[in-house]
C-alpha cells in the first residue's frame, strides 16, 4: 500500500533533519545512550493510517503511519517508508539526484510498478544497494528522530514485477541493510508482506511483520508460525476481515480498513476491530 506521496521537498526535509540530529548513514547511529530495539505488543489492537493521521481510535496500541507524519503519543507507532519503489511525486527528485538509482529495461525504459505507477529502485548491485542505503538512512534517522518505535518498508516484493531484472537475493540484501540500520537507531523493523522472503527474516534481522490481505490470500499461518503471532495485519474487504479474525486467536492483531485508508470524514472511510 503506498499513500501519501512525499514530495521532493519532503525527501531533503527528511535528510536535513537526519543531519540536525547527529545520526550517520553509515548503519551506525552517532545519537549517545540509543534506546533498545523493542517490537510492537503481541495482539496490540491496530490502526493503519498511511492515508492521513488522525486521533488514535479508543483501544488502539499500535499504529502505522507515513514518514511524513508524526508518531502518535502513548501509542506504539511505526514509521512507514517506501523502500524498494519511488513514491509517487518524487520521481523527478531521483532523476536529478540519483537517476542511475532507478531501474531501467534493456532498452533504458523504466521498470513500473503499474498497479501503483511506482518505478522500481535498482537494488541489483553492491554498489546501487550501498547508494540507496545511504538515501534511505536518512529517512529511518528522520523516523527514529521524531520518536517513531518502529519502521516498515514497503515493496520488498517488488523483484517480482521487475520483469527480470531483480531477484529475491538482491531484495534480501538491500533489506538487511535497513534493518541493520533501525536497529542501530533503536527502531524495530517490520517485514512487509511477501510470505516467499519468511525464510530469510532472522538473516535479513527483521522484528515483526506488517501483512495486508493474508485473510484474503490465505497467508496469515505463515506469518503468525514465522513470528510468533507478531503479526500486524491489514483486510481491505469483509470476506478477508471475516478470515483473517479466525485466525487471530494465535496473537495476531487484524484490522479492517478501506483501500484507501483513508482518514475519519471521508465518504470512503472504513475501520473496524474482530469482534
Amino acid at each position: 500500500m503506498r499513500l501519501l506521496p512525499a514530495t521532493s521537498a519532503a525527501i531533503a526535509a527528511v535528510t536535513v533533519l537526519s543531519l540536525a540530529t547527529g545520526c550517520s548513514s553509515s548503519g551506525t547511529s552517532s545519537a549517545p545512550g540509543a534506546k533498545p530495539v523493542v517490537p510492537p505488543p503481541i495482539g496490540a489492537k491496530f490502526d493503519y493510517q498511511l492515508g492521513g493521521a488522525y486521533p488514535v481510535p479508543a483501544g488502539v496500541q499500535a499504529i502505522s503511519r507515513d514518514s511524513t507524519a508524526s508518531p502518535a503519543a502513548d501509542v506504539y507507532s511505526i514509521c512507514y517508508i517506501n523502500a524498494f519503489q519511488a513514491q509517487p511525486g518524487t520521481e523527478s527528485w531521483w532523476k536529478a539526484n540519483h537517476p542511475d538509482l532507478l531501474l531501467t529495461d534493456a532498452d533504458g525504459a523504466p521498470v513500473i510498478d503499474k498497479d501503483w505507477n511506482e518505478q522500481l529502485l535498482d537494488v541489483s548491485t553492491d554498489a546501487k544497494r550501498a547508494a540507496l542505503a545511504k538515501v534511505e538512512y536518512a529517512w529511518i534517522d528522520a523516523c527514529a528522530a521524531k520518536g517513531f518505535q518502529a519502521t516498515e518498508g514497503d515493496n520488498l516484493d517488488s523483484y517480482q514485477r521487475s520483469n527480470g531484472r531483480l531477484d529475491a537475493s538482491q531484495a534480501v540484501a538491500f533489506a538487511t541493510l535497513l534493518a541493520q540500520h533501525a536497529h542501530a537507531d533503536g527502531l524495530a523493523i517490520g517485514q512487509k508482506n511477501t510470505t516467499e522472503l519468511l525464510d530469510h527474516r532472522r538473516q535479513i534481522g527483521f522484528d515483526f511483520a506488517v501483512a495486508e490481505q493474508c485473510g484474503a490470500t490465505g497467508e496469515c499461518d505463515q506469518y503468525a508460525t514465522a513470528y510468533a503471532g507478531r503479526v500486524l495485519n491489514v483486510e481491505y474487504d469483509d470476506a478477508g476481515f471475516a478470515m483473517a479474525c479466525q485466525g487471530s486467536k494465535s496473537g495476531m492483531s487484524v484490522v479492517r480498513r478501506d483501500h484507501d485508508v483513508s482518514a475519519p470524514g471521508s465518504s470512503k472511510y472504513v475501520y473496524r476491530q474482530c469482534p
